[in-house]
């Protein structure tokens, strides 16, 4: 994860994190910039990059072991990390926010574990949240997106991206938002997104898929489509 947020760009595929929050950044040209929440942050790109132009950027992530890396790169300045080559072979890596363009960031980034589906009240008052492959990794989505509302101001954003990559080692079949047949038809994750946010939220555009790639080895890279979908959150007086 830190070769995919920090490292180089593969098979021609510009970096996930960095493309989403430039997306995120477009969508927020013209309207208030001051807290954003990263969820599913994983080693913390996306929110040093939304900082860019944010007041506040806060990610959240369940794995403490990534938050350790966005802290300390927060703090110190930079990290390092080792990079599978192949079997035992590993080569040794440095990533330095200098490098990124990003130093002038870290007085606006705090990282922190927190449970998506279990968030503290303290969490609330986002001008953005950016929900990144995070959805069908939750044991509850449905909870999730039952609740996110209450965390963004009336004309705030909600940015989801996911490749749908529904598996119940991690939801149980009956918490999946789509993929699945419902009265014999098929119903899709963008159907489910719909049934669940319609009460709070709007759909801005079309759904659009940015490409993403992880790299296990030297020789071996997971390329994905997540389709990314933007929701503006409805007046308080117009959520019934």
């Amino acid at each position: 994860y830190c070769e995919s947020h920090y490292g180089e760009d593969y098979l021609g595929v510009p970096n996930f994190p960095r493309a989403m929050s430039q997306l995120c950044l477009a969508l927020m040209k013209d309207r208030r910039r001051s807290k954003a929440l990263d969820l599913g942050c994983a080693v913390g790109r996306a929110t040093f990059e939304l900082a860019r132009e944010f007041d506040e950027v806060t990610g959240l992530d369940s794995s403490a072991r990534f938050i350790r890396i966005g802290v300390e790169l927060r703090d110190k300045g930079c990290i390092r990390y080792t990079r599978v080559e192949e079997g035992e072979l590993v080569s040794y890596r440095e990533t330095k926010l200098s490098d990124l363009d990003l130093e002038g960031t870290q007085h606006r980034v705090s990282f922190q574990q927190a449970d998506a589906c279990n968030l503290k009240s303290l969490y609330a008052g986002y001008d953005l949240v950016l929900a990144t492959n995070l959805i069908d990794r939750l044991n509850s989505p449905r909870k999730f997106l039952a609740t996110i509302h209450e965390r963004i101001n009336s004309g705030g954003l909600l940015v989801i991206a996911s490749p749908y990559t529904w598996d119940e080692e991690f939801t149980e079949k009956e918490e999946w938002l789509g993929g699945i047949r419902v009265a014999g038809d098929p119903f899709t994750t963008l159907d489910g997104l719909h049934e669940c946010l319609g009460p709070y939220f709007i759909r801005l555009g079309e759904p659009q898929e940015i490409p993403f790639v992880l790299r296990e080895t030297k020789h071996k890279f997971q390329h994905s489509l997540s389709e990314v979908t933007v929701w503006e959150r409805r007046g308080v007086d117009s959520s019934s």
